[in-house]
C-alpha cells in the first residue's frame, strides 16, 4: 500500500522569520504517523527551517531548481545547493513555472534526470489549462505532459518519483476537480506509467492531486484509490489547515 504524501508549495510567501515560526509550531503540532509530510519554503527560508525540523517527521523540499550543479546562471539554484541547505524533495514542471518562465518539457526533464542523479525526490507536475479540459483534451495534454517530463527514464528512476495532478483550472482559483473527475485523471496517469515502465513500478508511485485543496475537501479527495495525497497550495501556509489535511491523508 502506498504511504499517502502530503506538500505543501509555499510559493513566494513567507519571510525567513514567518517560516521558522511556522516550522517550529508544525513540529509541535501532534501529527499522525503513515502520512510523508514535506513543506517547500522559498529558497531563502530553506536552510533556517531545516534546522527547525531536524529531528522531526517533517521534511523539506524546494519549489524549484537548475539541472547544473553550478555555473554562470544568474538567479538560478543548483541541486547541490538545495541538498546542501536540507532539502529531500524538489518541485519541479509547476504550470506557474511552465506559464510565467516558459519551462519546457525539455527542461524539465532535464530537471528531473538530474533531481534523480544528486538523490532528490521529484515531485513532477502536469494538469490541463480550463481551455483545454472543456475542449476534451485533458488526457491528451496530461500524456504529453508525463512524456517529455519523464523522457528517457527507466523503471528504477521512475519508481523514486512523485507525480501530482494539478489541472491549472483549480490552482488557487477556490474551484476544485471533483473527487471523482481527480481519480479518473490519477488512474489515467497510473495507467501511463505502467505503459511505460511496468505495473509493478506504476503501484509503488505516490499520485496526488493539488488545486485548492482544503481540510474540507482533502477527505472525500484522498479516499479514492488513485489519489495518493495532495500537493496542497494557499492552505499550507497556515498551520491548522495544513495539520487538519494531513490528518485527512491518515484517515483521522
Amino acid at each position: 500500500m502506498r504511504e499517502p504524501v502530503i506538500a505543501g508549495n509555499w510559493k513566494m510567501y513567507k519571510t525567513t522569520g514567518q517560516a521558522v515560526q511556522f516550522a517550529e509550531e508544525l513540529k509541535a503540532a501532534d501529527l499522525p504517523g503513515g502520512c510523508r509530510v514535506v513543506i517547500c519554503p522559498p529558497f531563502t527560508a530553506l536552510h533556517a527551517v531545516a534546522g527547525i525540523l531536524k529531528g522531526s517527521p517533517v521534511e523539506l523540499g524546494a519549489q524549484n531548481m537548475h539541472h547544473l550543479e553550478e555555473g554562470a546562471f544568474t538567479g538560478e539554484v543548483s541541486p547541490l545547493m538545495i541538498r546542501d541547505a536540507g532539502c529531500r524533495y524538489v518541485i519541479l514542471g509547476h504550470s506557474e513555472r511552465r506559464q510565467y518562465f516558459g519551462e519546457t518539457y525539455r527542461g524539465v526533464n532535464l530537471k528531473v534526470v538530474s533531481a534523480l542523479e544528486h538523490r532528490l525526490v521529484p515531485i513532477v507536475c502536469v494538469g490541463e489549462t480550463l481551455q483545454e479540459r472543456e475542449s476534451g483534451r485533458t488526457e491528451e495534454v496530461v500524456s504529453r505532459q508525463l512524456a517529455g517530463s519523464l523522457a528517457g527514464l527507466e523503471a528504477g528512476q521512475a519508481g523514486r518519483l512523485i507525480i501530482a495532478y494539478e489541472p491549472v483550472w483549480a490552482i488557487g482559483t477556490g474551484r476544485t476537480a471533483s473527487a471523482a473527475d481527480a481519480q479518473q485523471v490519477n488512474r489515467f496517469i497510473r495507467d501511463l506509467l505502467a505503459e511505460s515502465f511496468g505495473r509493478d513500478t506504476a503501484q509503488t508511485v505516490p499520485i496526488l492531486y493539488g488545486g485548492s485543496v482544503k481540510p474540507d475537501n482533502a477527505a472525500e479527495l484522498m479516499a479514492r484509490p488513485d489519489i495518493d495525497g495532495a500537493l496542497v497550495g494557499g492552505a499550507s501556509l497556515d498551520v491548522g489547515g495544513f495539520t487538519a489535511i494531513i490528518r485527512a491523508a491518515a484517515g483521522y
